[in-house]
């Protein structure tokens, strides 16, 4: 028995991205230890990335994750918003509004999104 083929997948997702900070053997060690339980590596383009499609206990960890590789080697997190590919087998956002009104919600006033606080 074979499964039905699957239509298009409806709604997108989060690409979240950090590129890799230029730094010796050990800190690159250090930071693949922090971060290969939650993104993959491409050495080709020295990306880290992971796909979200709800925010859930997951979505933090990876965010969580990537943002504290950000404040330790100095790399810049990039989170965009891409179709779901037909292989992504993973939940979707479908509607834009639930999203915006949790980060609204979310966010600091004086701070936009994504940007680490400053002590």
């Amino acid at each position: 028995m074979t499964a039905a083929p699957q239509g298009p997948r409806e709604g997108w997702i989060l690409r979240i991205s950090a590129r890799s900070a230029p730094i010796d053997d050990q800190a690159f060690e250090q930071q693949r230890q922090l971060l290969s339980a939650v993104a993959g590596f491409d050495p080709a383009t020295a990306l880290w990335t992971a796909f979200i499609g709800q925010l859930d206990a997951r979505a933090l960890q990876i965010l969580q994750s990537l943002y504290d590789a950000s404040n330790r080697f100095g790399t810049e997190v990039r989170l965009e918003p891409i179709d779901a590919p037909p292989a992504w087998q993973g939940p979707t956002f479908a509607d834009d509004s639930d999203v915006a009104a949790i980060i609204t919600a979310r966010s600091d006033q004086d701070r936009p999104l994504g940007q680490l606080p400053t002590a």
